[in-house]
């Protein structure tokens, strides 16, 4: 049975992963495993070490906190994510390439997407 918080964390793992374009393989290598733990790591099949995670968040260039963020507080309410969004394959790949953009030319393709919703 998958704990919820181990599913919570590899789906961070793999959203992090996606947004700054690495492969399983990639990360895999970077942290010194196999590939297929990493697959095991992002669907909660397989609890991360706390030793591990530092060595992804690491690779991931986070901090352990990241993979924790939207967790259920005491109150049991869920909190909204702002990765929730990234499950979906267009947002994640407008995401990785807004963040391509040069800094300079991404601030300002902002405020023209801040125009255009605001005027929709």
């Amino acid at each position: 049975m998958k704990h919820p918080v181990d599913v919570h964390v590899g789906k961070r793992i793999r959203h992090r992963r996606w947004m700054i374009g690495r492969t399983q393989q990639q990360l895999a290598d970077k942290v010194g495993i196999k590939f297929q733990q990493i697959q095991k790591y992002e669907t909660g099949m397989n609890r991360v070490s706390a030793s591990r995670l530092w060595d992804i968040a690491d690779a991931l260039e986070v901090p352990i906190s990241f993979f924790f963020e939207g967790l259920a507080d005491d109150s049991g309410m869920q909190p909204e994510v702002a990765g929730d969004i990234l499950s979906d394959k267009e947002a994640l790949a407008l995401v990785r390439s807004y963040y391509a953009i040069p800094e300079a030319q991404r601030r300002r393709l902002f405020e023209l997407a801040k125009v255009l919703s605001d005027a929709a």
